[in-house]
């Protein structure tokens, strides 16, 4: 999203006449969350001046800050628990992805597994994007990003939304590790250790040109992706 994100993080891209984060944690609240982790790093001032402590949208939001030496999604997540913000058992949202789903399911679906892990999943068949996923009975067995081509039993895709108890990251990432969560959700897989939860709804993006464009449409019009 060059040049436009060379000044402002994407989080604050104007979509539909707000930026970008309202939308996400409008839709938290509407959902009955209560608390959100911001992990933020380069412009991670200016989302703060933003949203501040998330009274504005009925939420309490915290703030984890890793400046400008970024550890990844996963590495950022270790800090948060070095910092004593992360519940016992927590979602995983990315800041360019909103997602049409219910959460009380997926809470549900998450407690009834017994997984340390749970991901939602969309029947992609490479339509959207590359599938990454292949599931099996109530189980993401395999998850692998970057496949080119993906196998043929590769059906799903990841959803962008993740639940997590806390000791799966303090035990697979150490202290000050730079690391991305898609290898530590590869690795639950293959333990048999990551549920998965189905979405049917179609995701959306703020990452692109054809993304924002896709959202701006849902938002004002409520008309999703064909």
């Amino acid at each position: 999203m060059l040049p436009l994100t060379a000044a402002m993080p994407k989080a604050l891209i104007p979509v539909a006449g707000r930026p970008f984060c309202d939308w996400q944690l409008l839709w938290l609240a509407e959902e009955g969350v209560e608390e959100v982790v911001m992990c933020v790093g380069h412009l991670g001032s200016l989302i703060e001046e933003h949203v501040r402590d998330g009274s504005e949208f009925g939420l309490e939001v915290r703030y984890v800050r890793e400046g400008d030496d970024l550890r990844g999604t996963a590495g950022a997540l270790r800090l948060a628990a070095e910092q004593g913000v992360l519940a016992e058992s927590f979602a995983v949202l990315y800041g360019d992805s909103y997602l049409s789903l219910d959460l009380s399911s997926v809470e549900r679906a998450y407690a009834a597994s017994g997984k340390p892990a749970l991901m939602t999943v969309l029947r992609n068949q490479g339509k959207w994007d590359r599938s990454n996923a292949v599931v099996n009975d109530g189980s993401v067995v395999r998850y692998e990003k970057g496949l080119t081509p993906p196998p043929s039993e590769m059906k799903y895709i990841d959803y962008g939304l993740t639940v997590l108890r806390r000791d799966v990251i303090t035990e697979l990432i150490a202290p000050g590790e730079k690391a991305d969560l898609a290898n530590t959700l590869s690795s639950l897989s293959r333990r048999g250790q990551l549920a998965a939860f189905e979405v049917t709804s179609p995701f959306y993006e703020v990452g692109s040109p054809t993304g924002l464009k896709d959202l701006e449409r849902f938002l004002m019009t409520g008309q999703g992706r064909q």
